[in-house]
């Protein structure tokens, strides 16, 4: 059954991804996992993740502990939640010809990531070279079935070069079909693009409208001329996600392993914006966390958000 709550304009366009119902109507232990959002007033909706000086995750903070800032001035926090919550995630496989020698540890890394998982995650994997072709049977958009997620990732065949850009573009139109409010991409490549057909702008112009988080992970040989860690890096700093390089492809699991703890550990931050004097403007975001006993804490999510001054009609 539907849950409709009374607003009309969820600002989700480069703001970020998550209701939970339960809070804005004022019932926090209520989740339905399923409902449907009208809004009236314009919400800002951020992916946060904390991290310790040592790099672990931090749980158990309040809302008091963090400040959030749009274009410098600070805002007040009308949503926060620190919940493990189901999400839609979309892993994209790199299965470029450079990628057949490490093509083995990369799948036994993802398939971590996919069992480590909140086992409610709706999941899609796209393999891609020269092409992007989704792992999972064309009927199915996702699946939450391990042995169905097991085979996707084994659809690929590694040959051809690398279409990255059309890749993600992909990943983010998928991302918008899916029923959870939070969305995540992981990207795991060993190059630069060299086949796309669309544009690095391209590209980046829908990470910033997106509410997707993006995790990328660069396995890149020194002397492949293609690569380009930088785009990794961009990716996951305008979303609000993190970049990883390992040394070699056995490095992956650990890896991967953190970025589903990440997903499951991140909190959620809302606040109302103020109108805007144009359409599309682009505001940026800072957030700071701050807690006695725990240390230097640094807070991590997207940079920035498009604001559009026409608002858009919720779906009944």
């Amino acid at each position: 059954m539907k849950r409709c709550l009374a607003m009309r304009d969820l600002l989700a366009a480069g703001a970020v991804s998550f209701v939970l119902p339960g809070l804005l109507a004022g019932n926090p232990a209520e989740r339905p996992s399923d409902y449907t959002i009208r809004t009236n007033v314009r919400l800002v909706l951020l992916d946060v993740s904390v991290k310790a000086r040592k790099g672990g995750s931090v749980s158990g903070l309040s809302k008091e502990n963090f400040a959030v800032f749009e274009d410098r001035r600070r805002q007040e926090i009308t949503v926060f939640a620190h919940d493990d919550v189901p999400v839609t995630v979309g892993i994209l496989v790199d299965e470029s010809f450079s990628m057949k020698p490490k093509r083995g540890e990369v799948l036994a890394a993802a398939q971590t990531f996919i069992e480590v998982s909140n086992p409610r995650d709706e999941v899609f994997v796209l393999n891609f070279n020269d092409k992007v072709t989704p792992g999972l049977p064309r009927h199915l958009l996702f699946s939450d079935s391990i042995q169905q997620l097991s085979s996707a990732l084994h659809r690929g065949t590694p040959e051809g070069k690398t279409a990255l850009y059309d890749a993600v573009v992909a990943g983010l139109k998928q991302l918008e079909l899916g029923r959870r409010d939070k969305k995540t991409l992981v990207v795991i490549s060993d190059g630069g693009d060299n086949a796309s057909e669309h544009t690095r702008r391209e590209m980046l112009d829908m990470i910033e409208k997106s509410v997707a988080t993006v995790y990328a992970i660069g396995l890149y040989d020194a002397e492949n001329p293609d690569r380009d860690p930088g785009i990794l890096k961009e990716l996951a700093k305008i979303s609000g996600g993190e970049a990883y390089f390992p040394e070699s492809a056995s490095g992956m699991t650990s890896i991967c392993r953190r970025i589903a703890e990440d997903i499951r550990t991140r909190y959620t931050i809302g606040y109302i914006p103020k109108a805007a004097n144009g359409t599309n403007s682009l505001r940026r975001i800072g957030i700071q966390v701050s807690t006695p006993g725990h240390g230097r804490l640094s807070a991590r999510t997207r940079i920035g958000y498009r604001y559009d001054d026409v608002p858009t009609e919720g779906k009944n």
